[in-house]
């Protein structure tokens, strides 16, 4: 690879990070080519975007970006695979599926909107970060059932009222 086509490579990368607020680092070495494929399609479902890096020029990346990575730099060694995502959770629930059948994809670390994972233990955290939907629909759920209670009091009330007033009105007859 010539000093052009890596520096290439590393404005590509760089802007990818800039523009991607969910970031996972993964080893993939090891899994075989149908295994990897699978991996690949999980991936395209869940709308991720996987692909291989070499540390250094991602390492050089992620200096160059306006980001602060901190201990996820030093994951670098070995086999890295970077994952892109619009979901926070998504990577993460893919390699845990993934590792039902064999123990790799192995997480190295993530960067999720300026918080940074580092090491395979912070996996089932990952994987029960909510998405911004979610979030908003747990926010509009909270905020709509005390608005129900009320309006189910009422009608409720509203029911015991009027059998009052009808036994009371039979009775008088």
């Amino acid at each position: 690879m010539t000093r052009e086509e890596k520096s290439k490579v590393i404005k590509t990368l760089t802007a990818q990070l800039t523009e991607n607020p969910i970031i996972y680092l993964a080893d993939i070495s090891g899994l075989n080519a149908d295994s990897t494929s699978n991996l690949r399609r999980a991936c395209f479902k869940a709308n991720v975007q996987l692909s291989v890096v070499k540390n250094t020029l991602l390492a050089k990346a992620m200096e160059s970006s306006d980001k602060d990575f901190g201990e996820l730099t030093g994951t670098l060694k070995g086999n890295t695979s970077l994952m892109f995502s619009v979901t926070g959770n998504a990577p993460a629930k893919i390699i845990k599926e993934f590792r039902k059948k064999s123990e790799k994809p192995v997480l190295k670390g993530a960067f999720i909107e300026e918080a940074v994972y580092v090491g395979d233990d912070q996996l089932d955290n990952l994987v029960n970060i909510k998405s911004k939907e979610e979030l908003l629909g747990d926010i509009i759920g909270l905020l709509q059932s005390p608005a129900k209670n009320v309006i189910s009091a009422l009608k409720s009330g509203g029911n015991t009222i009027a059998g009052i007033v009808k036994t009371l009105s039979e009775r008088e007859g």
